[in-house]
């Protein structure tokens, strides 16, 4: 298993793709094919069919999983992209921006 650098919960800037420049907030991270779902990037149209949920069926918009290295973290001080880093603080294992040298 892969240890990645981006959380849930994370805001995200994307880097490379048709939505270089977006931002959103990571929404669910897909360890297994090192994938993410962020929240209002790379949308997709998908066909459902009539269900209970949703009696009327049709075309929905929704968040397809972009590749974790088109993704880089926002850095929570100067709001542009940054790499993450780790270091110790009191005994625990903390992610910091390389950028601002800052905690995240």
């Amino acid at each position: 298993m892969t240890k990645l650098k981006i959380k849930s919960g994370d805001t995200v800037v994307v880097t490379a793709g048709d939505h270089k420049g977006s931002e959103g907030k990571v929404m669910k991270i897909l360890l297994d094919k090192n994938k993410a779902i962020v929240e209002g990037v790379n949308m997709v149209s998908k066909h459902e069919k009539p269900s209970a949920k949703n009696p009327q069926g049709g075309i929905v918009k929704k968040e397809a999983p972009i590749h974790i290295s088109n993704l880089s973290l926002v850095d929570p001080k100067s709001g542009k992209a940054t790499r993450v880093g780790y270091k110790t603080e009191n005994g625990k294992k903390v992610r910091f921006s390389k950028q601002s040298n800052q905690a995240i």
